[in-house]
This record gives C-alpha cells, sequence and structure tokens, in this order.
C-alpha cells in the first residue's frame, strides 16, 4: 500500500472482519496498538534522523537560497478585503496546541539523542518488518493492516511507521534484551488471566460519612443496590450501568478491593472497602466465574504474554532513564527537568535561557525528577 493511497468513501467495517477471523479481535486490535504507543503516552510524534533531516531539507526553497517555502506573511486566505496570514494560522494554533505538540517535539528530541549517544540505529527494513509481524499476528498483510488502522485510527502508513513502530523499536534496543521471567512472575499471570473471577455490582463514593450511609441501605434492600448505585455512585460507568462491572480478576486494581471481593459469598454484601486515597467501595456479590484453562494448557501463551510485558516494563523504564539524562528547559509551561546544564569548560557557569544569563549553580532552579511527579519551573 502507497503512502498515497486514498481513503475509501465505503470503508469496510474492520470490526466485524475481525470477528469474522475469530475471537475478540477488536479488543486485541486496541490492545496491540496500546503496546505499540507505550506506556510512556508522549512518543506520537517521534521521528528517525533521517526523518527530521529531510524535513529540514524539504523546507527549502528549490534554488538551494535556504530561504522558507512558507513565510510569516504568506496568505492562508482573503476574506472580503481582510488577509489571513500564516503568522495569524500559527499564533492560533500554539494557542490550542502548542503545549502538546512541543511536549511531543521534545520527546522526539530526547530519544533522537540517545540513540545517537548509544550508537544505536534502526532501519527502514526493521521497521517494515516489524510492520509485517504485528499484521501477521491478525492474519493479515500489511496492506491490510493499513488500511484498518486508517479506518481506524486515522494513521497513514508513514505515520504508523515513524510515529509508533520505530519508537518502540528504538526503546526496546536502549532497553536491551535482559529480561527475566520469575515461577511466581507465572503464577501471578495465570491467575490473573485464567483464574476464578468475582462477579459483582459496585458503589463507589469519596465521602466516608456518605458511604456509611449507603451502606446500611443497601444491606437493608439488596435489590435497592442497582438504583443506590445509579443515584450516589462517583464512577461513572459503573453509575450508568447500576453498578454492573467487570469481572474481578486476581492482581488487578486495588488489592484490597480483590482481597476482600474473593471472600464474599454469592448475594452478600461487602463492607466499605477503602480503594484508595478518599475511594471508598460497595460490593455486591453476584457470583463467581470458573478457571477456564490448566496451567499446561496455556503456559505458552502466559510465556508470551509475559515476555511482552517484561519488554513493555524496560522500554518504559529506560524512557524515563533517558528523560532524566538531558536538561529541558520549557519555555511555554516554565518548567524545567531532567539533567543540570552547564557551560562549557566549567562546573559553574552560566547559560542564556529565554534572553537571560542564568548561573547552572544556582540550586534554586535545578529540575525535580519528573518519577516522582515533580518539576521545577524553567528558568526565563
Amino acid at each position: 500500500m502507497s503512502e498515497g493511497t486514498h481513503s475509501n468513501p465505503n470503508p469496510p467495517n474492520w470490526s466485524s472482519r475481525l470477528r469474522a477471523l475469530g475471537g475478540n479481535k477488536p479488543a486485541l486490535f486496541i490492545a496491540a496498538l496500546g503496546v505499540a504507543v507505550l506506556s510512556a503516552g508522549l512518543l506520537m510524534q517521534v521521528f528517525r534522523a533521517d526523518d527530521v533531516a529531510a524535513e529540514r531539507e524539504g523546507s527549502r526553497s528549490s534554488d538551494g537560497a535556504g530561504k522558507a517555502r512558507v513565510s510569516g506573511s504568506q496568505q492562508m486566505a482573503q476574506v472580503g478585503d481582510q488577509v489571513i496570514t500564516y503568522d495569524a494560522v500559527a499564533k492560533e494554533c500554539v494557542k490550542r496546541y502548542g503545549e502538546e505538540v512541543l511536549e511531543k517535539l521534545i520527546n522526539r528530541t530526547i530519544i533522537q539523542q540517545a540513540c545517537l549517544k548509544r550508537g544505536v540505529s534502526v532501519t527502514t527494513v526493521e521497521v517494515k518488518q516489524e510492520v509485517q509481524t504485528i499484521a501477521q499476528k491478525f492474519k493479515l498483510d500489511p496492506t491490510t493492516w493499513y488500511q484498518m488502522l486508517q479506518a481506524e485510527r486515522n494513521l497513514s502508513p508513514l505515520q504508523y511507521q515513524r510515529d509508533i513502530i520505530w519508537p518502540m523499536l528504538a526503546l526496546r534496543k536502549l532497553a536491551g534484551d535482559n529480561i527475566v521471567i520469575t515461577d511466581e512472575d507465572r503464577t501471578k499471570a495465570f491467575e490473573r488471566d485464567y483464574g476464578p473471577r468475582v462477579e459483582a455490582k459496585m458503589i463507589m463514593l469519596d465521602n466516608l460519612r456518605r458511604a456509611e450511609e449507603v451502606w446500611h441501605r443497601a444491606t437493608q434492600k439488596k435489590e435497592d443496590f442497582s438504583r443506590l448505585a445509579r443515584e450516589f455512585s462517583i464512577e461513572p460507568t459503573s453509575r450508568a450501568l447500576g453498578g454492573d462491572i467487570p469481572p474481578i480478576r486476581m492482581h488487578i486494581g486495588s488489592q484490597e478491593v480483590i482481597k476482600q471481593a474473593f471472600k464474599l459469598q454469592v448475594g452478600e454484601t461487602s463492607g466499605i472497602i477503602q480503594a484508595g486515597p478518599g475511594r471508598y467501595v460497595i460490593l455486591l456479590c453476584e457470583g463467581f466465574t470458573e478457571r477456564v484453562a490448566s496451567y499446561k494448557e496455556v503456559s505458552e501463551l502466559i510465556e508470551k504474554h509475559l515476555m511482552d510485558e517484561k519488554r513493555q516494563e524496560a522500554v518504559s523504564k529506560v524512557f524515563e532513564e533517558i528523560k532524566k539524562e538531558i536538561r529541558v528547559d520549557n519555555y511555554v509551561t516554565n518548567l524545567s527537568s531532567g539533567g543540570v546544564r552547564q557551560a562549557s569548560g566549567t562546573s559553574t557557569g552560566n547559560f542564556k535561557a529565554g534572553g537571560k544569563v542564568v548561573p547552572t549553580n544556582d540550586t534554586s532552579r535545578q529540575p525535580a525528577s519528573r518519577t516522582s511527579g515533580g518539576r521545577s519551573p524553567a528558568p526565563r
């Protein structure tokens, strides 16, 4: 499929086509994309270094003089006698989307610099091979897979290759292949994915006193549980469904909720369970599902899923690490993160930021670690 393929005015129903292939393939399709996008969640605009060079080259005029094709005063539209210029459109775009786009550009540059520093490269052949491997998992050829991405996610083949597949492969190489799977990992994965589950309704509240009031009413008249969920629960999805939630699995979500859920008898209402800070849960047990397979039957699948999960954890970890290695001063959000920038040849130099000279040894401006959730103001 070429990168310039036009969209079909009557696109096929890909969800139906996936179901025809067998199993819950729409869910697997979304899951595959989720893995590809990465838990870092900030990699949708990462380009290869040669892509960036090509873009820069493409931004020059054909006469080779280095003149930009688009100038700030270029007319983008004319309404009556009023002209709308490129600068006006750019200013509006920055106002609406600037922070998001800048964050993506920052992360693009972080990964590029890490790859250059560590001698990591990802070839076009590797990218195309990975696309083919992913498509084959769904028994599709790459062309059909690209068509599905275009229809379901509005991703062109070029966007998919450079914005999702390349960063995924680059971070995998940066993370390395040192992945260890323990017997405890295997046991938990089996219990989580194939073990029994609790079928229940739930009411979630953010106030203990209100939770106590609702609990008393729920235990007095169990048939009112759904009505109470619709009236009082703060969790929007289950609230709209009268408290219905997906079956509770081992090792996913609040461990206290899981622990109490598996203690319940059918038809029993739980006590008030603290699921987290300011979150109180009341459960009504409606039944239990059976274990769906023996470990021997699914051992190969478990091993594969664990390998994918461990690799994803390693990728997320290395991304957090490389973000710490380089100083980033974001003058739009006024936040800084990462390593400390120093003037060349000195340990206590100055650097110019936002038109002002700022001492690099000014500890009041050192960045907070992103992993702790904090950032310091960027020097202006």
